[in-house]
Protein backbone atom coordinates (compact mmCIF):
# COMPACT_ATOMS: atom_id res chain seq x y z
CA UNK A 1 0.00 0.00 0.00
CA UNK A 2 1.41 3.42 -0.90
CA UNK A 3 0.32 7.02 -1.02
CA UNK A 4 1.66 9.72 -3.34
CA UNK A 5 3.72 12.40 -1.56
CA UNK A 6 5.35 15.65 -2.56
CA UNK A 7 9.10 16.00 -3.18
CA UNK A 8 9.02 12.68 -5.09
CA UNK A 9 8.53 10.68 -1.90
CA UNK A 10 5.97 7.93 -1.34
CA UNK A 11 4.57 6.43 1.83
CA UNK A 12 4.27 2.65 2.15
CA UNK A 13 3.15 0.29 4.89
CA UNK A 14 5.52 -2.59 5.64
CA UNK A 15 4.17 -5.93 6.85
CA UNK A 16 6.64 -6.16 9.73
CA UNK A 17 9.90 -4.86 11.14
CA UNK A 18 11.86 -7.45 9.17
CA UNK A 19 10.87 -5.68 5.94
CA UNK A 20 13.14 -2.84 7.03
CA UNK A 21 16.89 -3.29 7.44
CA UNK A 22 18.04 -3.11 11.07
CA UNK A 23 20.76 -0.53 10.43
CA UNK A 24 18.38 1.65 8.41
CA UNK A 25 15.69 1.64 11.09
CA UNK A 26 18.14 2.30 13.93
CA UNK A 27 19.81 5.20 12.11
CA UNK A 28 16.41 6.88 11.74
CA UNK A 29 15.14 5.97 15.22
CA UNK A 30 18.24 6.75 17.29
CA UNK A 31 20.51 9.11 15.32
CA UNK A 32 23.86 10.12 16.78
CA UNK A 33 23.49 13.13 19.03
CA UNK A 34 19.92 12.38 20.13
CA UNK A 35 19.10 10.74 23.48
CA UNK A 36 19.03 6.97 22.97
CA UNK A 37 15.58 5.38 23.29
CA UNK A 38 15.75 1.59 23.82
CA UNK A 39 12.09 1.07 22.91
CA UNK A 40 12.61 2.41 19.39
CA UNK A 41 15.43 -0.06 18.65
CA UNK A 42 14.85 -2.51 15.83
CA UNK A 43 15.85 -5.24 18.30
CA UNK A 44 13.11 -4.34 20.78
CA UNK A 45 10.35 -4.13 18.17
CA UNK A 46 11.59 -7.29 16.46
CA UNK A 47 11.50 -9.17 19.77
CA UNK A 48 7.84 -8.22 20.16
CA UNK A 49 7.00 -9.53 16.70
CA UNK A 50 9.19 -12.65 16.70
CA UNK A 51 7.88 -13.76 20.09
CA UNK A 52 4.29 -13.47 18.87
CA UNK A 53 3.40 -10.69 21.33
CA UNK A 54 2.73 -7.97 18.72
CA UNK A 55 1.07 -9.74 15.81
CA UNK A 56 -2.22 -9.76 13.96
CA UNK A 57 -3.34 -12.66 16.17
CA UNK A 58 -2.93 -10.56 19.32
CA UNK A 59 -4.60 -7.49 17.80
CA UNK A 60 -1.29 -5.75 17.06
CA UNK A 61 -0.77 -6.26 13.32
CA UNK A 62 2.53 -4.53 12.36
CA UNK A 63 2.23 -2.18 9.37
CA UNK A 64 5.16 0.13 9.94
CA UNK A 65 5.08 3.34 7.91
CA UNK A 66 7.95 3.79 5.45
CA UNK A 67 8.58 7.07 3.63
CA UNK A 68 10.71 6.42 0.52
CA UNK A 69 12.72 8.66 -1.73
CA UNK A 70 12.21 8.39 -5.49
CA UNK A 71 15.42 6.34 -5.66
CA UNK A 72 13.99 3.83 -3.17
CA UNK A 73 16.02 4.91 -0.12
CA UNK A 74 14.08 5.08 3.15
CA UNK A 75 13.69 8.67 4.35
CA UNK A 76 11.58 8.16 7.49
CA UNK A 77 9.69 5.47 9.39
CA UNK A 78 7.10 5.14 12.15
CA UNK A 79 6.21 2.13 14.35
CA UNK A 80 2.64 1.55 13.17
CA UNK A 81 0.07 -1.13 14.04
CA UNK A 82 -3.42 -2.01 12.90
CA UNK A 83 -5.24 -2.50 16.20
CA UNK A 84 -8.22 -4.77 16.70
CA UNK A 85 -8.80 -3.50 20.28
CA UNK A 86 -7.50 -0.84 22.65
CA UNK A 87 -5.61 -2.97 25.16
CA UNK A 88 -1.93 -2.47 25.95
CA UNK A 89 -1.88 1.19 24.91
CA UNK A 90 -2.19 3.13 28.21
CA UNK A 91 -4.00 5.99 26.46
CA UNK A 92 -7.58 5.00 27.05
CA UNK A 93 -10.11 5.43 24.25
CA UNK A 94 -12.64 2.74 25.16
CA UNK A 95 -15.32 5.40 25.67
CA UNK A 96 -14.61 6.75 22.18
CA UNK A 97 -14.98 3.26 20.73
CA UNK A 98 -18.26 2.74 22.56
CA UNK A 99 -19.67 6.05 21.30
CA UNK A 100 -18.57 5.36 17.72
CA UNK A 101 -20.11 1.88 17.77
CA UNK A 102 -23.39 3.16 19.27
CA UNK A 103 -23.57 5.68 16.44
CA UNK A 104 -23.42 2.80 13.95
CA UNK A 105 -19.74 2.87 13.05
CA UNK A 106 -16.93 0.34 13.41
CA UNK A 107 -14.18 1.78 15.60
CA UNK A 108 -11.90 -1.20 15.04
CA UNK A 109 -9.63 -1.65 13.27
CA UNK A 110 -7.78 1.58 13.94
CA UNK A 111 -4.18 2.68 13.33
CA UNK A 112 -1.75 3.24 16.20
CA UNK A 113 1.77 4.67 16.04
CA UNK A 114 3.34 3.64 19.33
CA UNK A 115 5.54 1.07 21.02
CA UNK A 116 3.34 -1.87 22.08
CA UNK A 117 2.67 -2.25 25.81
CA UNK A 118 5.03 0.66 26.58
CA UNK A 119 3.78 3.94 28.11
CA UNK A 120 7.10 5.74 27.63
CA UNK A 121 7.49 9.11 25.92
CA UNK A 122 9.51 9.07 22.71
CA UNK A 123 9.63 10.09 19.07
CA UNK A 124 7.13 8.45 16.75
CA UNK A 125 8.09 10.19 13.50
CA UNK A 126 11.56 8.79 12.93
CA UNK A 127 13.64 10.63 10.35
CA UNK A 128 17.15 10.59 11.75
CA UNK A 129 19.24 13.72 11.38
CA UNK A 130 20.07 16.05 8.51
CA UNK A 131 18.91 19.44 7.27
CA UNK A 132 15.62 18.12 5.85
CA UNK A 133 14.72 15.81 8.75
CA UNK A 134 11.84 18.04 9.85
CA UNK A 135 10.46 18.10 6.32
CA UNK A 136 10.56 14.31 6.17
CA UNK A 137 8.78 14.03 9.52
CA UNK A 138 6.19 16.51 8.29
CA UNK A 139 5.57 14.45 5.15
CA UNK A 140 5.38 11.26 7.16
CA UNK A 141 2.73 12.75 9.49
CA UNK A 142 0.71 14.15 6.59
CA UNK A 143 0.93 10.85 4.75
CA UNK A 144 -0.30 8.90 7.77
CA UNK A 145 -3.40 11.10 7.95
CA UNK A 146 -4.11 10.56 4.24
CA UNK A 147 -3.68 6.79 4.52
CA UNK A 148 -6.08 6.73 7.49
CA UNK A 149 -8.75 8.34 5.32
CA UNK A 150 -7.91 6.27 2.24
CA UNK A 151 -8.14 2.83 3.87
CA UNK A 152 -11.34 3.74 5.72
CA UNK A 153 -10.35 3.01 9.32
CA UNK A 154 -11.98 5.02 12.08
CA UNK A 155 -8.92 6.79 13.40
CA UNK A 156 -5.16 7.16 13.79
CA UNK A 157 -3.45 7.60 17.16
CA UNK A 158 0.14 8.47 18.07
CA UNK A 159 0.81 7.84 21.75
CA UNK A 160 3.36 9.21 24.25
CA UNK A 161 4.83 11.83 21.97
CA UNK A 162 8.14 13.60 22.30
CA UNK A 163 7.81 17.38 22.20
CA UNK A 164 9.25 17.60 18.67
CA UNK A 165 6.53 15.34 17.27
CA UNK A 166 3.79 16.97 19.33
CA UNK A 167 4.45 20.45 17.97
CA UNK A 168 4.52 19.21 14.37
CA UNK A 169 1.37 17.12 14.64
CA UNK A 170 -0.56 19.92 16.31
CA UNK A 171 0.44 22.27 13.49
CA UNK A 172 -0.86 19.75 10.95
CA UNK A 173 -4.27 19.64 12.60
CA UNK A 174 -4.02 16.51 14.72
CA UNK A 175 -6.03 16.66 17.94
CA UNK A 176 -3.92 16.74 21.09
CA UNK A 177 -4.69 14.74 24.21
CA UNK A 178 -2.92 15.41 27.49
CA UNK A 179 -2.19 12.75 30.07
CA UNK A 180 -0.09 12.60 33.20
CA UNK A 181 2.64 10.42 34.66
CA UNK A 182 5.12 10.60 37.53
CA UNK A 183 8.83 10.91 36.76
CA UNK A 184 11.80 11.26 39.08
CA UNK A 185 14.10 14.13 38.10
CA UNK A 186 17.82 13.98 38.90
CA UNK A 187 18.86 17.46 40.03
CA UNK A 188 22.54 16.66 40.25
CA UNK A 189 22.26 14.23 43.16
CA UNK A 190 25.40 12.23 43.94
CA UNK A 191 23.67 9.75 46.25
CA UNK A 192 20.26 8.73 47.52
CA UNK A 193 20.98 10.73 50.67
CA UNK A 194 21.48 13.81 48.50
CA UNK A 195 18.01 13.23 47.08
CA UNK A 196 16.55 12.71 50.58
CA UNK A 197 18.06 16.02 51.67
CA UNK A 198 15.85 17.78 49.13
CA UNK A 199 12.69 16.40 50.79
CA UNK A 200 10.80 17.79 53.72
CA UNK A 201 11.91 16.44 57.09
CA UNK A 202 8.79 14.31 57.58
CA UNK A 203 8.95 12.78 54.10
CA UNK A 204 12.66 12.11 54.50
CA UNK A 205 11.97 10.12 57.66
CA UNK A 206 9.09 8.27 56.01
CA UNK A 207 11.22 7.15 53.07
CA UNK A 208 14.05 5.97 55.31
CA UNK A 209 11.59 3.93 57.36
CA UNK A 210 10.02 2.42 54.24
CA UNK A 211 13.40 1.41 52.82
CA UNK A 212 14.49 -0.12 56.11
CA UNK A 213 11.32 -2.19 56.42
CA UNK A 214 11.42 -3.27 52.77
CA UNK A 215 15.06 -4.37 52.93
CA UNK A 216 14.76 -6.13 56.29
CA UNK A 217 16.13 -9.67 55.93
CA UNK A 218 16.56 -9.34 52.16
CA UNK A 219 19.45 -8.98 49.75
CA UNK A 220 18.76 -6.66 46.82
CA UNK A 221 20.57 -7.25 43.51
CA UNK A 222 20.78 -4.86 40.54
CA UNK A 223 21.66 -7.02 37.55
CA UNK A 224 22.64 -6.05 34.02
CA UNK A 225 24.60 -7.45 31.08
CA UNK A 226 26.52 -10.64 31.78
CA UNK A 227 25.31 -10.70 35.40
CA UNK A 228 21.87 -11.70 34.14
CA UNK A 229 21.36 -15.48 34.20
CA UNK A 230 18.58 -17.88 33.28
CA UNK A 231 17.67 -18.36 36.95
CA UNK A 232 16.92 -14.64 37.24
CA UNK A 233 14.64 -14.69 34.20
CA UNK A 234 12.92 -17.89 35.36
CA UNK A 235 12.00 -16.25 38.65
CA UNK A 236 11.18 -12.85 37.21
CA UNK A 237 8.88 -14.27 34.54
CA UNK A 238 6.79 -16.00 37.21
CA UNK A 239 6.55 -12.69 39.06
CA UNK A 240 5.51 -10.94 35.84
CA UNK A 241 2.82 -13.54 35.11
CA UNK A 242 1.34 -13.08 38.57
CA UNK A 243 1.16 -9.29 38.21
CA UNK A 244 -0.18 -9.47 34.67
CA UNK A 245 -2.91 -11.94 35.62
CA UNK A 246 -4.06 -9.70 38.48
CA UNK A 247 -3.96 -6.44 36.48
CA UNK A 248 -5.09 -7.38 33.00
CA UNK A 249 -6.39 -10.93 33.24
CA UNK A 250 -3.83 -12.09 30.70
CA UNK A 251 -0.21 -10.88 30.55
CA UNK A 252 0.80 -9.21 27.30
CA UNK A 253 4.30 -10.69 27.05
CA UNK A 254 5.60 -14.27 26.91
CA UNK A 255 8.86 -15.91 27.95
CA UNK A 256 10.21 -15.91 24.38
CA UNK A 257 10.09 -12.11 24.40
CA UNK A 258 12.24 -11.87 27.53
CA UNK A 259 14.72 -14.40 26.12
CA UNK A 260 15.04 -12.41 22.89
CA UNK A 261 15.40 -9.19 24.86
CA UNK A 262 18.19 -10.73 26.93
CA UNK A 263 20.02 -12.00 23.87
CA UNK A 264 19.92 -8.66 22.08
CA UNK A 265 19.69 -5.94 24.71
CA UNK A 266 21.00 -7.32 28.01
CA UNK A 267 23.33 -4.33 28.46
CA UNK A 268 20.26 -2.07 28.38
CA UNK A 269 18.42 -4.04 31.06
CA UNK A 270 18.54 -3.31 34.79
CA UNK A 271 16.81 -6.17 36.59
CA UNK A 272 16.33 -5.54 40.30
CA UNK A 273 15.76 -8.73 42.30
CA UNK A 274 15.03 -9.36 45.99
CA UNK A 275 16.49 -12.51 47.56
CA UNK A 276 15.46 -14.07 50.86
CA UNK A 277 17.66 -16.86 52.17
CA UNK A 278 18.64 -18.01 48.68
CA UNK A 279 15.14 -17.66 47.19
CA UNK A 280 14.07 -14.99 44.73
CA UNK A 281 10.87 -13.40 46.03
CA UNK A 282 10.34 -10.28 43.86
CA UNK A 283 11.74 -8.40 40.90
CA UNK A 284 11.42 -5.24 38.80
CA UNK A 285 12.69 -4.80 35.26
CA UNK A 286 13.95 -1.52 33.81
CA UNK A 287 15.32 -0.54 30.41
CA UNK A 288 18.04 2.06 30.18
CA UNK A 289 18.43 4.85 27.66
CA UNK A 290 21.27 7.34 27.47
CA UNK A 291 19.42 9.80 29.74
CA UNK A 292 16.51 7.88 31.25
CA UNK A 293 15.83 4.72 33.22
CA UNK A 294 12.45 3.31 32.27
CA UNK A 295 10.61 1.25 34.87
CA UNK A 296 8.55 -1.41 33.13
CA UNK A 297 7.52 -4.66 34.86
CA UNK A 298 7.27 -5.85 38.44
CA UNK A 299 6.06 -8.87 40.37
CA UNK A 300 6.49 -10.81 43.61
CA UNK A 301 6.04 -14.26 45.01
CA UNK A 302 4.96 -13.01 48.42
CA UNK A 303 3.76 -9.78 49.97
CA UNK A 304 6.29 -7.72 51.94
CA UNK A 305 5.71 -4.23 53.36
CA UNK A 306 6.94 -1.51 50.99
CA UNK A 307 8.84 -3.99 48.79
CA UNK A 308 7.11 -2.67 45.65
CA UNK A 309 8.27 0.86 46.47
CA UNK A 310 11.81 -0.33 47.18
CA UNK A 311 12.31 -2.33 43.99
CA UNK A 312 10.38 -0.14 41.57
CA UNK A 313 11.09 3.37 42.86
CA UNK A 314 13.94 3.65 45.35
CA UNK A 315 16.26 1.14 43.69
CA UNK A 316 15.52 2.81 40.34
CA UNK A 317 16.59 6.16 41.81
CA UNK A 318 19.78 4.54 43.14
CA UNK A 319 20.49 3.05 39.71
CA UNK A 320 19.86 6.35 37.93
CA UNK A 321 22.16 8.29 40.25
CA UNK A 322 24.83 5.60 39.95
CA UNK A 323 24.74 5.84 36.15
CA UNK A 324 24.38 9.60 35.93
CA UNK A 325 20.95 9.45 34.28
CA UNK A 326 18.69 12.49 34.19
CA UNK A 327 15.38 10.88 35.11
CA UNK A 328 13.38 7.78 35.93
CA UNK A 329 10.11 7.21 34.10
CA UNK A 330 8.07 4.96 36.34
CA UNK A 331 5.34 3.98 33.88
CA UNK A 332 1.63 4.70 33.85
CA UNK A 333 -0.57 5.96 36.68
CA UNK A 334 0.19 5.67 40.39
CA UNK A 335 -0.43 8.77 42.52
CA UNK A 336 1.42 6.97 45.35
CA UNK A 337 4.64 7.79 43.44
CA UNK A 338 4.26 11.46 44.41
CA UNK A 339 5.09 10.79 48.07
CA UNK A 340 8.22 8.92 46.92
CA UNK A 341 9.73 11.92 45.14
CA UNK A 342 8.32 11.31 41.67
CA UNK A 343 6.87 14.46 40.14
CA UNK A 344 3.77 14.92 37.95
CA UNK A 345 4.56 15.57 34.28
CA UNK A 346 2.38 15.95 31.21
CA UNK A 347 2.28 13.28 28.52
CA UNK A 348 0.79 13.78 25.06
CA UNK A 349 -0.88 11.82 22.31
CA UNK A 350 -2.16 12.93 18.89
CA UNK A 351 -5.32 11.76 17.13
CA UNK A 352 -6.64 11.96 13.58
CA UNK A 353 -10.34 11.18 13.06
CA UNK A 354 -11.65 11.49 9.48
CA UNK A 355 -15.38 11.50 10.36
CA UNK A 356 -16.20 15.21 10.86
CA UNK A 357 -19.03 14.71 13.34
CA UNK A 358 -17.08 12.34 15.55
CA UNK A 359 -13.98 14.52 15.21
CA UNK A 360 -15.88 17.56 16.49
CA UNK A 361 -17.25 15.61 19.46
CA UNK A 362 -13.82 14.27 20.42
CA UNK A 363 -12.23 17.69 19.95
CA UNK A 364 -14.76 19.23 22.34
CA UNK A 365 -14.11 16.48 24.88
CA UNK A 366 -10.33 16.89 24.63
CA UNK A 367 -10.53 20.63 25.22
CA UNK A 368 -12.19 20.06 28.59
CA UNK A 369 -9.98 17.07 29.44
CA UNK A 370 -6.76 19.03 28.80
CA UNK A 371 -7.90 21.76 31.17
CA UNK A 372 -8.74 19.22 33.88
CA UNK A 373 -5.44 17.35 33.50
CA UNK A 374 -3.44 20.58 33.59
CA UNK A 375 -5.18 21.61 36.80
CA UNK A 376 -4.48 18.20 38.35
CA UNK A 377 -0.78 18.41 37.48
CA UNK A 378 -0.56 21.86 39.05
CA UNK A 379 -2.35 20.64 42.16
CA UNK A 380 -0.12 17.58 42.53
CA UNK A 381 3.03 19.62 41.96
CA UNK A 382 2.08 21.85 44.88
CA UNK A 383 1.90 18.76 47.08
CA UNK A 384 5.24 17.27 46.08
CA UNK A 385 7.30 16.15 49.12
CA UNK A 386 10.20 18.54 48.53
CA UNK A 387 11.32 21.20 51.00
CA UNK A 388 9.66 24.55 50.41
CA UNK A 389 11.97 27.38 49.45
Amino acid sequence: MSSAMSANRTLELASGIHDIARDTWDALANPAGDPFDPFLCWDFLAALEESGCATEQTGWAPHHAVLREECGAIAAVAPLYVKGHSFGEFVFDHAWADAYERAGGSYYPKLLAAVPFTPATGCRLLAGAGPDADQRRDQLAAGLARITERVGVSSLHLNFLAERDRAMLERLGYMMRQGQQFHWINRGYESFDDFLAALSSRKRKDLRKERARAQNGLTIHRLSGDDLKSEHWDAFFEFYLDTGARKWGQPYLNRDFFDLLHDRMKDRIVLIMAEDDGEWIAGAMNLMGSETLYGRYWGRAEERPFLHFELCYYQAIDAAIERGLKRVEAGAQGAHKLARGYEPVATWSAHWIPNPGFRDAVSHYLEHERAAVSQEIQYLARHAPFRKT
